[in-house]
């Protein structure tokens, strides 16, 4: 069974930084592109973040260009996203996501999901 588990959420000020992390199991990790969305308290789940399979495609929604930073470690099962510059209107449950491509991905059409870590920027 796939398991996707996020962590690296918190509290931070405004202009601070996080970290999430993503750790994969159950399947091959290389085989899926990867992602982050993000729900805030009374809006839908938007996309924030796509990396293909081998890293060499990458996207971003615009309000995170500049800011945000995706990546990952295909030998760790791991993906990352650095997240600077951090806003209040940046808080938001962050959800990690696989698909089978990042356009896919960024449709919504996620094969996997974490189960969402936390992050709270304060003013």
């Amino acid at each position: 069974q796939v398991q996707l588990v996020e962590s690296g959420g918190g509290l931070v000020q405004a202009e601070g930084s996080l970290r999430l992390s993503c750790a994969a199991s159950g399947r091959t990790f290389s085989s899926d592109a990867m992602g982050w969305f993000r729900q805030a308290p009374g809006k839908e789940r938007e996309f924030v973040a796509a990396i293909s399979r081998r890293g060499s495609m990458i996207d971003y929604v615009d309000s995170v260009k500049g800011r945000f930073t995706i990546s990952r470690d295909n030998a760790k099962n791991t993906e990352y996203l650095q997240m600077n510059s951090l806003k209040p209107e940046d808080t938001a449950v962050y959800y990690c996501a696989a698909a089978e491509t990042t356009t896919l991905l960024k449709r919504g059409s996620v094969r996997y999901w974490g189960q969402g870590t936390q992050v709270t920027v304060s003013s």
